[in-house]
């Protein structure tokens, strides 16, 4: 693996556009480490056709997004939750 990566304020636009919400201000905790952070934090992996976020600690895939212009795919299970908060 590369280290060609960005952090988790790159999932701001794409996620928005699926979600609504800013989900870089999110909280998740990572299924393998147990490491408790804003998705912004994590290390974001752009190279493809989609994007994926790893654990900035245990480098445990988190979540990865494909679209295309009329669906969206999002895999959370690296994540043992995504805490959002509202205005």
């Amino acid at each position: 693996m590369t280290d060609m990566w960005t952090d988790g304020n790159a999932l701001a636009g794409p996620m928005q556009e699926v979600l609504s919400i800013d989900v870089t201000a999110a909280v998740g905790r990572c299924v393998a480490c147990g490491r408790t952070g804003p998705i912004a934090e994590t290390r974001v992996y752009d190279h493809a056709p989609g994007l994926v976020a790893r654990c900035p600690v245990c480098d445990q895939v988190l979540l990865r997004m494909v679209r295309c212009p009329r669906r969206a795919w999002l895999d959370l299970r690296g994540l043992t939750y995504l805490q959002v908060a509202f205005p």
